[in-house]
């Protein structure tokens, strides 16, 4: 991408939003996989939870695109090739990626934000809250797993609302206004 068509004050949040579009890229191909793989050993219900997860992410990865582009930026990405292992291991490693943008990138890059406009700190911080719901649901079934699965997900298909707007997950839909991306959703995406 040619820093020359970028604002000087934006280059470092361009920098970090290709980073986070790269991340969320990778993590959308990756929470597929897992979820193909959760599906296989019949674990469907949480394979329904890791493609909610993988189409949050993508949400991210299109949010963080298109404030690339506002700021002059191009948005692409490297996918890396996903190592699939068992389904207890994938959720762990899945909650291992999501701890690390929690904890560590997301809050950096909105202390290095320096755009003008709140736009890149509002996908920023809306993926940043999302991956706060990704995390603990993730340590739910990872717990619901490791106890025996009586309790897990498991077997049959869960239905997730999702918000088209921020990315945000939850069972039910929840018509008040949204505490990450603050604002009314009437319509939901739907993923099982």
């Amino acid at each position: 991408m040619p820093m020359c068509l970028i604002a000087r004050e934006n280059e470092t949040t361009v920098k970090n939003l290709l980073i986070a579009f790269e991340s969320e890229s990778n993590a959308y191909a990756r929470y597929t996989a897992f979820a193909a793989k959760a599906d296989c050993d019949g674990l469907h219900g949480t394979a329904s939870l890791l493609r909610a997860i993988a189409r949050s992410e993508q949400i991210h990865a299109a949010n963080h695109a298109r404030v690339i582009r506002q700021l002059g930026g191009e948005a692409e990405a490297q996918l890396q090739p996903v190592e699939v292992k068992t389904t207890l291991e994938n959720l762990t490693a899945a909650l291992g990626d999501e701890i690390y943008e929690i904890d560590s990138m997301y809050p950096r890059f909105l202390v290095e934000n320096r755009s003008a406009d709140n736009s890149a700190a509002r996908t920023l911080t809306w993926a940043l809250e999302a991956e706060k719901i990704h995390a603990r649901l993730l340590s739910e079934e990872i717990r619901r797993m490791e106890s025996g699965g009586a309790e897990s997900l498991a077997t049959e298909p869960v239905e997730f609302k999702i918000r088209p707007v921020c990315g945000y997950i939850s069972k039910a839909p929840e018509l008040e206004r949204c505490w990450v991306c603050d604002r009314y959703c009437a319509k939901f995406e739907t993923v099982q």
